[in-house]
């Protein structure tokens, strides 16, 4: 390449004369004719085999730019006085580490000319042009804000041949992989003409055309006996043919997935004997713009069975052992898959296999190998070769990232320690109780091996941490109860009593100690709820024993259903105060709670007169005791767990009073009927009515003075992982409230209120509020023989659910999924009326965002399938607002 250049002008001659005498400048007049009239040459275009050493003696810049020609020759790395080779790699190291900058393009060094071993170069460049704004067409505004930040096309970055090649593949594969196989994708630049700031900027022009998503019509297979199309079609987990009454897996071809699902297809075969099974060939026909059939020959082979199956390198397991433990005999149907799984099942970190056999019993170091030694016939004999190693022991266990939470919260929850045996399965556990603390981020919780020494059996491991808010404020609000119901809480989930009265611990209250503090205000205008709690997980800091209390104080008033207000001086005051116990048990194993509590209320009324309490004025007392145990081993974020199960029962039991206190609650239970009957008949004065209704409330306050009762409940949730990220979640419940006394009957306290959101709790007499979506809150009645809807709650009622989640981010600063759900539930009086199928039904979908500071946040939006208790007509949809709550 050979360019001229103008060195020089007539002006810059003629004050050199001013200034030197006339040999100089016939001297320089000399060097300026000889560089007019030679060609300027690329340095590195010169031939390398006459490559020359040179003294630099100046490099000059030229070209479009702003920055300084002395930045730019710092930049190349050429300084004046060096001795570099023309061409040599000095001058390509130049071009390079220019390039390398991403600030400038066509850039080329030239050597002006030569005095001697003297060499007069020039840089030659030009400023990249910087972007200034992208105009995005073809997609919603929505996506056009997510383009632009995961390209990083903002204001001022300098636009590159690899920015646009880049940008261009990441939109053209992002849209193949939804299934737009034929997106394409035109980036064009265009110079911004006017710039006061003297730089090089360019608009960016991106132009979408995703096309019609593409379809499969049919998927056929050719050479298939003894698997059916039908079964190996079911086999293809993401390549799916066109069914308009699939839901939750539609039709679409994206090649990574198909060329997957045929993997997916040999190893059905692998999974029936058919070991030598292969793909021929796959063809795609394309059937129009939207349609594609594909076409799969397959050749299946022949059948194979295990035959002899040996160990070679065990010693601290007997072949015996192993062979039972592996699960496969011989003459069994060859099936390579369910073999591997059985010696090292990489899907599930908590496998039954030959490998965690080993890992978990301190040989981290092992390693289980399966090999064919002879294949006879159709029949394999197997070799499995095993190389233990050392017993591995840990060194050092750390934890690093916990800048609130204090060590102590953190070790007590190690399952591996110092000297022990190392265990994958305690390595595995320890992230999980790590995780349910709920002081860390679950996703980024890690445990990181270090210094393992195979030969003398030790290893380190240290646990990484990510703390995350565990303070939470709880705003939630929703009708009930005859209008706007609002909570404020506080929650302080790593609170710390011991550092109360230290003041520099206060941010704003003292934390670190894995204590739970909360305080909440729930008000409207019938009702205002004081509450406080506070836990200690590890009592005496020893063992898991959980220590918790709770003081509540409640006041209700009366309901005026003509002026819609509140009578504050007919008012039910509730007083109430829990201890509780919960203690981690070992048997069956670890993962067991059982727990116990003493709680108190104290029920006063005055003027409440009510269908529910037949005495408007007077007391009752609630002494109880609660058992429950509980096994949890859901994994491992709690806010979106992933597998495992969550199961309670409980049982809430008061004194038997009627055994010991000698009232006979026989003659008064036939009074009480013989003043109903009064009340009755209309025939009786008004004064014998009245009279009657004052002796049934001093019945009913004799009755229920002390509550006599006992409450069973059932609670179970499974988490199952399906298809992709998509997690299963189904779960029932059921409750019973029942008397040890028929004739002292069921207490109107305590009771089953089915319905909506689950708000409700601010009735503090008991009662629980069951949410049943898609249904009013607390709707779902018992109804009596004779078609009479109950107000006053059941006292049996049983619910199932099943919900599909999906995570979209489970980040530390949000996490968030969306749902579908399907439930039904129920609530009677009595078991003559109790049909476990006979059920209130709805469906529909909600998401869920889990943010540090706030809790859980959400909305649903459920279809009644039926009608409530007593009309005739479906519910039809409800929208259900979610702070602070979770189903």
């Amino acid at each position: 390449m050979i360019k001229k250049e103008n060195v020089g002008s007539g002006k810059q001659v003629n004050n050199l004369a001013k200034l030197l005498p006339l040999k100089h400048i016939l001297k320089y007049i000399l060097v300026l004719l000889i560089t007019l009239t030679s060609p300027l040459i690329i340095a590195q275009e010169l031939d390398y085999a006459n490559s020359k050493k040179y003294t630099i003696a100046e490099i000059t810049v030229n070209g479009n730019t702003t920055f300084s020609e002395q930045t730019i020759i710092t930049y190349s790395g050429l300084r004046k006085g060096s001795e570099v080779k023309i061409p040599g790699e000095e001058i390509s190291d130049a071009i390079t580490k220019l390039w390398k900058s991403n600030l400038f393009s066509d850039i080329e060094v030239y050597l002006l000319r030569t005095e001697g071993n003297l060499a007069y170069l020039e840089i030659r460049l030009s400023d990249l042009p910087e972007l200034n704004e992208v105009v995005i067409n073809g997609v919603r505004k929505s996506k056009k804000e997510t383009i632009i930040k995961e390209n990083n096309l903002k204001q001022g970055v300098k636009v590159t041949e690899n920015l646009i090649t880049t940008t261009r593949n990441y939109l053209q594969n992002k849209y193949k992989k939804d299934g737009y196989l034929a997106a394409k994708v035109k980036i064009t630049t265009t110079p911004v003409t006017s710039d006061s700031i003297n730089k090089s900027r360019v608009n960016m022009f991106v132009g979408i055309d995703k096309g019609s998503k593409v379809k499969v019509s049919s998927i056929e297979f050719e050479g298939n006996e003894v698997l059916k199309d039908k079964k190996l079609r079911k086999a293809m987990k993401n390549t799916k043919k066109v069914n308009p009454l699939r839901v939750y897996k539609r039709s679409k071809y994206i090649k990574e997935d198909y060329k997957a699902d045929l993997v997916s297809v040999v190893d059905k075969y692998k999974e029936n004997g058919y070991r030598d099974a292969r793909i021929i060939s796959d063809t795609l026909i394309v059937k129009s713009e939207d349609r594609v059939d594909l076409k799969i020959k397959v050749e299946e082979g022949e059948k194979y069975y295990f035959g002899e199956i040996t160990f070679v390198g065990n010693t601290v397991y007997s072949d015996e052992f192993l062979r039972r433990y592996l699960g496969v005999e011989k003459g069994d149907v060859y099936n390579g898959i369910e073999l591997q799984k059985r010696i090292s099942d990489n899907t599930k970190p908590d496998a039954q296999d030959i490998t965690n056999l080993y890992q978990n019993n301190g040989y981290l170091f092992s390693s289980v190998n399966p090999v064919e030694i002879n294949a006879n016939g159709q029949v394999i004999d197997l070799e499995i070769r095993i190389s233990e190693g050392k017993p591995v022991y840990f060194d050092k266990v750390s934890v690093v990232g916990n800048d609130r939470t204090n060590d102590h919260v953190i070790y007590r929850e190690l399952r591996t320690r110092p000297g022990e045996l190392y265990s994958k399965q305690n390595v595995v556990r320890t992230v999980r109780e790590l995780s349910q603390l709920g002081f860390f981020d679950a996703e980024q919780l890690s445990p990181n091996f270090k210094n393992p020494n195979p030969e003398e059996g030790k290893i380190d491991i240290e646990y990484a941490v990510v703390e995350a808010g565990s303070s939470q404020i709880e705003l939630q609000g929703g009708y009930g109860g005859g209008g706007f119901i609002g909570t404020l809480g506080l929650s302080f989930n790593n609170f710390s009593l011991k550092d109360i009265f230290k003041k520099e611990a206060y941010q704003p209250l003292p934390t670190g100690d894995g204590q739970k503090l909360a305080l909440r205000l729930q008000a409207s205008r019938f009702f205002r709820t004081y509450s406080f709690s506070f836990t200690e997980p590890w009592l005496g800091g020893k063992k898991p024993v959980q220590f918790s209390t709770s003081l509540s104080q409640t006041q209700q008033f009366l309901y005026d259903p003509v002026s819609r207000s509140a009578d504050k001086d007919r008012r039910f005051n509730i007083t109430g105060i829990t201890f509780g116990l919960a203690k981690r048990l070992s048997v069956p194993d670890d993962y067991f709670t059982l727990s116990q509590a003493i709680s108190f209320q104290h029920y006063n009324l005055k003027n409440y007169n009510t269908g529910l309490f037949t005495f408007g004025n007077g007391y009752s007392n609630n002494l109880a005791y609660t058992i429950g145990l509980s096994r949890n081993s859901t994994f491992n974020d709690p806010i979106f767990p992933v597998g495992g199960s969550n199961f309670s029962v409980t049982a809430k039991l008061s004194l038997p009073y009627s055994a010991f206190n000698g009232v006979d609650y026989e003659s008064l239970a036939d009074e009480r009927e013989t003043n109903v009957d009064i009340i009755s008949n209309t025939n009786n004065t008004t004064a014998e009515r009245t009279a009657a209704s004052e002796r049934i409330s001093e019945i009913d306050q004799e009755r229920f003075k002390w509550l006599e009762f006992y409450k069973i409940k059932f609670k179970a949730d499974w988490y199952t992982p399906t298809i992709g990220k998509f997690v299963l979640k189904p779960s029932l419940e059921f409750g019973f409230l029942g008397a040890y006394n028929q004739d002292r009957g069921v207490i109107p306290f305590e009771r089953f209120f089915v319905g909506g959101d689950g708000l409700g709790s601010f009735s503090l007499d008991g009662r629980e509020a069951i949410a049943l979506r898609g249904y009013p809150n607390q709707s779902i009645q018992p109804v009596d023989d004779l078609g009479v809807v109950s107000q006053d709650g059941g006292t049996i009622y049983n619910k199932f659910s099943l919900e599909l989640r999906y995570p979209i981010t489970l980040k530390q600063s949000a996490k968030i999924y969306m749902l579908s759900f399907l439930e039904a539930g129920s609530a009677v009086n009595d078991f003559k009326n109790f049909n476990p199928f006979q059920l209130k039904r709805s469906a529909g979908l909600g998401v869920r965002i889990f943010m540090p500071a706030f809790g859980l946040l959400g909305i649903d939006f459920g279809h009644g399938f039926d009608p409530l208790p007593g009309q005739q007509i479906k519910n039809g949809w409800e929208t259900h607002f979610i702070i602070g709550q979770q189903f």
